[in-house]
């Protein structure tokens, strides 16, 4: 299980699928997470040609990208996993995507995750922070990963990051950044020099676009950001705006930019709506681990590997 103690903007779908390509050799996967923003709590598996409407963005998003991973929804995580036993037997691992604070399940292996800038230990309960759960329940996860770092640590930070989150010495602790794909547009990579000759209108509905704008300003000659919430779902007002300003923003050579993540909410949109005939790029994001790679993919296959193929 991939989780946190805040509401979001870890990076968790990131990791899920950092996860899940890490047993990718080792038979059937499958993926498991709410849905966020979808319609519906019933259980569902995810199709790459659903709407973010019928399935969330990012069990779309992840299943466009990995499509060998049954990728599925539900509310009720239980009854969904008892589900998927029945859906995938041969199934080698479900990866589920935040289920942390689901008390009724007992996942055999929990990688708990927390931002850089804002660590649990630094953040408070909802109202006053954005923790969704208590701090102790940190000594649940067999790993941590401290996520979206600028750097990779010193071994002196590393203990003192220790120190920090107050983990135990059996707690694996991991650090990861963000790393940004080659934009694409029609099924290919744009050249990057051409790029450095265009303006970018990038518009994003993601916890924490300011990387992303920093990323882009070092690949386009100009980059203009239209901000919206997470998981915004565009509306047809919304998308004629964004028309607009792409038609005068910009002279020149220039590109409409977003993430995969707000793509998978765009289907009708690039279809039919305002956004149609416009150069529309979509860039992707993996996360990378720093330190202790090998560990913590020896602590996750070593757990798959201890359970039987035909169970």
């Amino acid at each position: 299980m991939v989780g946190n103690l805040a509401l979001g903007g870890t990076g968790k779908t990131p990791h899920v699928e950092l996860v899940l390509r890490m047993l990718m050799d080792m038979g059937a996967l499958a993926s498991l997470s709410r849905g966020y923003g979808r319609r519906g709590t019933d259980i569902h598996e995810v199709q790459a040609t659903d709407t973010a409407e019928r399935s969330g963005d990012e069990p779309v998003q992840l299943k466009r990208r990995m499509p060998e991973v049954r990728v599925f929804v539900g509310a009720d995580r239980v009854k969904a996993i008892a589900h998927i036993q029945r859906s995938v037997p041969d199934a080698r691992a479900v990866v589920l995507d935040d289920a942390f604070q689901h008390r009724r399940l007992n996942a055999h292996l929990n990688v708990l995750l927390t931002r850089w800038d804002l660590p649990w230990s630094d953040d408070a309960l909802i109202p006053a922070g954005s923790l969704r759960d208590l701090p102790a329940r940190a000594r649940n996860a067999q790993a941590v990963v401290v996520t979206k770092c600028m750097e990779r640590p010193t071994p002196e930070e590393e203990r003192q990051w220790r120190i920090r989150l107050g983990l135990r010495s059996d707690q694996l602790l991991c650090f990861s950044d963000i790393v940004y794909e080659s934009p694409r547009a029609a099924g290919r990579e744009l050249a990057e020099s051409a790029l450095r000759e265009a303006s970018c209108l990038l518009f994003t509905g993601i916890a924490d676009p300011g990387p992303l704008v920093a990323h882009l300003g070092k690949l386009f000659a100009r980059v203009e950001h239209m901000a919206f919430p997470d998981h915004h779902a565009f509306s047809a007002g919304e998308l004629k705006g964004l028309a607009r300003r792409y038609a005068n923003f910009a002279a020149g050579p220039k590109w409409l930019v977003t993430t995969e993540k707000d793509a998978a909410r765009l289907d009708f949109a690039e279809m039919d709506g305002p956004l149609q005939g416009l150069p529309l790029a979509t860039i992707g994001i993996r996360a990378r681990i720093l330190n202790e790679t090998e560990h913590l993919e020896h602590l996750v296959r070593d757990l798959v590997g201890t359970y039987p193929a035909d169970r």
